[in-house]
């Protein structure tokens, strides 16, 4: 297995255009890769009543004259539509990966003309007839960030329940689907300051099922639960409503690859720098909404260290 590569591709601006004689489905199947901060949407997948990322690229298209508006906002699809993966409400992506067949000049600098700046298209790839980027995915890596300071958590009890998680098993206890539970996953941890970096790795993964891996992981890190109970996860046997766990917040998880043989994705680099602009600005917008709320903390903590307030 090899996974789809990367190179740039610098875009033209004749590229960013196209002429009103063009097939509207013209071309070829084309697999594009998106980048989202899903805290704004109600998950990935089209609703007809939710702002989602796929109904945001749905209108996108739709300005583009590529589909017909299709019913409200529903959408319809342009050929071949399918996408990678369908992420739950407030999960972000860097490498959702949709493909279609698209006319020649729909670049990603071209996409991007009607997305907003929460969702950005960077790089794309020619695909073979027949592609869909549901099914032809071998790969897709999830990485959650978990703020876990160092004096809150055991780093190695952390990675002592990952490695049971490891390998192949039956995960019907941490996932409400009955079907598709059995799966090969790699997990690790890596520390980076006051986070907890963990990346599961697998060729699909069951409802929700991620989210409460981390949050198992978590319970076992803080000394909460031992790491016998890793084992009881794993077992056959259903655990008991008191021994259930819920999933992880939605928001520290990101969709971070999706792998495909012999798939070449090729990095479109005015579209890769307008996305790193957006989601930049979007970072120094959060860091300053944490230092705000930082102050806030730190005042009444000296307050009350005080015990009284001047």
């Amino acid at each position: 297995m090899t996974n789809a590569s990367e190179t740039t591709h610098e875009t033209t601006a004749s590229e960013t255009a196209h002429t009103a004689d063009e097939p509207e489905t013209a071309g070829r199947t084309r697999a594009f890769r998106v980048a989202y901060d899903g805290r704004e949407y109600a998950g990935f997948q089209r609703q007809p009543h939710a702002t989602t990322v796929e109904g945001t690229l749905l209108r996108a298209l739709a300005k583009h004259e590529i589909l017909d508006r299709g019913d409200g906002a529903t959408h319809a699809t342009p050929p071949g539509y399918a996408a990678a993966g369908r992420t739950d409400a407030g999960v972000s992506a860097v490498a959702q990966t949709v493909a279609f067949r698209a006319p020649e000049w729909l670049t990603p600098r071209a996409f991007n003309g009607h997305l907003p700046g929460s969702v950005r298209v960077w790089a794309a790839a020619d695909a073979p007839d027949g592609f869909h980027a549901t099914h032809h995915a071998v790969r897709r890596t999830y990485r959650y960030h978990l703020y876990a300071p160092a004096e809150s958590i055991n780093d190695e009890r952390v990675a002592d329940a990952l490695a049971r998680f490891s390998g192949e098993h039956d995960f019907h206890n941490l996932t409400s689907d009955e079907s598709g539970t059995v799966r090969d996953l790699e997990v690790t941890a890596t520390r980076k300051d006051d986070l907890l970096v963990i990346e599961i790795s697998a060729g699909g993964f069951p409802r929700a099922f991620v989210r409460r891996l981390v949050a198992a992981a978590r319970t076992i890190g803080r000394g909460t639960a031992d790491t016998a109970y890793a084992d009881r996860l794993l077992d056959d046997e259903p655990v008991p409503g008191e021994l259930g766990v819920g999933p992880a917040p939605p928001e520290p998880l990101v969709l971070w690859d999706v792998a495909y043989d012999d798939l070449a994705f090729a990095v479109d680099a005015e579209a890769a720098a307008s996305a790193r602009s957006a989601f930049d600005e979007r970072h120094r917008s959060a860091r300053h909404d944490a230092a705000t709320t930082g102050a806030i903390r730190d005042r009444i903590a000296t307050s009350e260290m005080s015990g009284a307030d001047r």
